[in-house]
């Protein structure tokens, strides 16, 4: 019977996320450079998941594609911010789609479904933490490992919560929790996290 998949298979999967993420860097760097191919580059390598991230936050599809509009807009404009030395590209993206998102939450026009701007606006502020974990994983390759070291639940939630864009109030809802303690969850998830990606190192 398959145990899961071989250590083959795994270290392959790795392999191809590994160029993923470096081609996905080289092309923000040309894109600060003002190439324009390297916008429609990141715009199709990244477009599912910031959408979906900007639809968890507004909870209406067209406002969210207004939002996904807005987010290449803005990158286009201020690509020249992202520092590959501080953030993987994909974390840094995320949090520019998340904070384009709430902007529109706070102008008070998003339509019925979007979530509260107190309860999406705590996600953002965990950015860094989250960012300076993915930051550690593109270096030593560990987020995956030090992940599956966490109990199921736990790591459910965080890969929920930081690669999947659901705001800790979704997330409570999702397991019949109080908020606080879906915050405290992931709270003490990311501490552990963050002590095996440093024992890694």
């Amino acid at each position: 019977m398959a145990d899961g998949g071989s250590p083959k298979a795994s270290s392959a999967s790795a392999d191809a996320a590994k160029a993923a993420r470096e081609r996905l860097r080289a092309q923000m760097v040309r894109l600060a450079d003002g190439d324009q191919t390297a916008l429609e580059e990141v715009y199709q390598a990244t477009r599912v998941k910031l959408f979906g991230i900007c639809l968890r936050i507004l909870g209406d599809r067209k406002e969210a594609e207004d939002a996904l509009q807005d987010v290449y807009i803005n990158l286009w404009q201020r690509a020249d911010s992202y520092d590959p030395s501080r953030a993987s590209p994909i974390s840094w993206l995320a949090t520019f789609a998340r904070n384009r998102a709430i902007d529109r939450l706070r102008t008070g026009k998003v339509r019925g479904g979007a979530v509260p701007v107190e309860e999406a606006a705590p996600l953002a502020d965990e950015a860094p933490l989250a960012d300076s974990l993915l930051i550690d994983a593109e270096k030593n390759a560990q987020i995956h490992t030090c992940l599956d070291t966490l109990d199921d639940r736990t790591a459910m939630h965080i890969r929920s919560a930081f690669f999947d864009g659901y705001t800790y109030a979704e997330l409570a809802e999702r397991a019949d929790v109080p908020l606080g303690t879906m915050k405290s969850w992931i709270r003490r998830g990311l501490q552990r996290l963050r002590a095996c990606l440093e024992a890694s190192e």
